[in-house]
Parts: structure tokens; sequence; C-alpha cells
């Protein structure tokens, strides 16, 4: 019987392949937060000419299916407070259906002239002292952007400006710390910046929006979270860190920031 020899068995070492580039290890992102402070509009919003026309038809309407006041229950037939009222409705009628459509009560010269002593004498009583402010505040005529009456029918921001040369306008922020939380440290770093002199509330804990800006490619990553608050009093005493501050719109915000700052925030604003 012929007997099998065996071959010595050999290992070979396959050499690793070495990397041509060196892969550097990621570093943390540098995470800050913002406030969105925003002022709700004070005033109600101006009517466009289509929703007079609208209102106007409305209200032609209303008067010409609605049952006919009883005056005679409410005033005493031959009162002043009748004639008053009968005055104010024909001049309602005059508005809504044109100035040929009520005719005039025949009365003789003395008691038209009687009447409109008596109604002028009941409107010198009742009238108050109390006067209508304008709808366009002063601060809007000398454009004093600091002020918190300006645009009253508008949505105001508020935007800042660190000092140092050329820092650009952004919402108040700072970077967040380690033991606290994206709102806590929001809230810290807004009052660190503009004081403790306002009456504001954070809507929410959790942010509304985030910016990452374009960094270097060995930078580490720069993540900014907004968080929307609101302010019921007071203004901003800024500190010394602060260059200037505004109270700007949505469009007026879009001139004063960068590009890439504005494509970010734009969907927080609001447009009204």
């Amino acid at each position: 019987m012929a007997s099998i020899s065996r071959l010595p068995c050999t290992t070979r070492r396959v050499p690793a392949a070495r990397s041509l580039a060196t892969v550097a290890k990621p570093s943390k992102p540098v995470l800050s937060t913002a406030v969105i402070l925003n002022r709700a509009p004070i005033l109600t919003p101006s009517p466009t000419v289509f929703e007079r026309a609208f209102y106007a038809y409305q209200q032609r309407i209303r008067r010409a299916l609605h049952n006919p006041f009883p005056s005679e229950f409410y005033f005493k037939q031959g009162s002043l407070l009748e004639a008053r009222f009968n005055s104010e409705e024909r001049y309602r009628e005059r508005v809504a259906w044109g100035p040929g459509y009520v005719k005039e009560e025949v009365m003789s010269e003395e008691r038209k002239a009687a009447e409109k002593a008596a109604i002028d004498q009941m409107a010198l009583q009742d009238r108050s002292d109390d006067k209508l402010l304008p709808r366009v505040h002063p601060s809007d005529r000398v454009r004093d952007y600091q002020s918190l009456d300006r645009k009253g029918r508008r949505n105001l921001y508020l935007l800042i400006r660190d000092t140092g040369h050329k820092t650009p306008w952004e919402f108040p922020r700072g970077l967040a710390a380690q033991d606290e939380l994206l709102h806590q440290s929001a809230q810290r770093e807004f009052l660190a910046k503009c004081g403790n002199y306002m009456d504001t509330w954070i809507v929410t804990r959790k942010p509304i929006g985030m910016f990452k800006p374009r960094v270097p490619e060995q930078a580490p990553e720069k993540i900014t979270f907004f968080f929307k608050a609101h302010i019921m009093a007071g203004q901003v005493r800024p500190a010394d860190s602060m260059k200037d501050f505004m109270w700007l719109t949505k469009q007026e915000i879009q001139t004063r920031v960068t590009k890439e700052y504005w494509e970010g925030v734009k969907d927080m604003l609001s447009d009204h």
C-alpha cells in the first residue's frame, strides 16, 4: 500500500492596504439658541376696496330683508329721542341706497329748526372729550425703528447687532450650555442681551426652526435653534455687548440680514 506524503502548510500574510488620506474624526457641532421676539399687531387692519364694497353690499341686503324697527314702542311720539332716531335712520338709508331714496318728511320750517336745535343740543351733551388717535404713529413719520408703537397693523420682530466691526443683524442668540435645556438657554441668553425690563414669555419648549450656516470643511458644524416669544410690555435695555436693536417687519428684516440667514428664517415669520 502506497503511503501518502503530506506537503508542509505555509501561511502567507497579506499586507494591509494603506489608506491614501487620513479621515479626520468629525467634531461635535456648536449649538446655539435664538429668540424670535414678536410684537403682535395693536391695530385692526384697514379694509381693502373689495372688503368695503362687500360690507356695503351686505348692509344693503340686511336693510332690505329686516323687519321694520318698532320705534313707537321704544320712543314716545313727538319726543326729542324719536326725532333724533328718525334723523339718524334717514341718514343711514341715504348711505345704503343713495340720496334720492329717502323722501323728506313734510313739516314747517319752524318745526325743522326746532328739531335740529334739539338734536344738536343732545349731541353736544353726549359728546365726549376723548379723541381718536391717528392710525399712523409719529414714530412711523420719523422712522424710529426702536419704537414699539410703529407699524401698528403689522407684526414686529426684534433684531439686534452685537458690538464689533461689520457684525451682522440677527435675532438675539447665544451659545447653549451643556447643563440646561434649550429653551432655558434661550431665555438666559435673551435676558443677558436685552435686559429684564420686558414682560415676555416663550411660547413653547420646542424650537420652531433651525438654521445651519455654511462652514469651512474642517470646522465644526454650527446649528441654531429658534424659539418663538411674545412681548406684552416694556422695552429693550441693551447690554454692553449689544450695539443696536430694531423692531422690524418681515419685509424690513430681509433688507438687513444676509441672504443665507434670510433663507433660513423667512418661513418662521408672519407676512402680515
